[in-house]
């Protein structure tokens, strides 16, 4: 997985992070649960991704990639 990926996956579980606490908020408790387990999968995703990186990039390699992945995403 790349810089990129673990990006995507983070801003997935913010998104899903949020609409669980605003379902906690309106009651939906199955709905808030069903976000919680997706923002806990997004969050694994990119710890695997953050784990590999620290692996197999420079500090250097790491700051260029991460630079890219952020502007792809505020691009997309």
């Amino acid at each position: 997985m790349s810089l990129e990926e673990a990006a995507r996956q983070l801003k997935m579980a913010v998104h899903d992070g949020q609409v669980a606490f605003d379902c906690v908020g309106l009651g939906d408790l199955a709905r808030a649960q069903e976000h919680a387990v997706t923002l806990r999968a997004a969050a694994d995703a990119a710890e695997v991704a953050l784990a590999r990186a620290i692996q197999d990039m420079t500090p250097e390699e790491a700051q260029a990639a991460g630079e890219r992945a952020v502007v792809a995403l505020e691009e997309s």
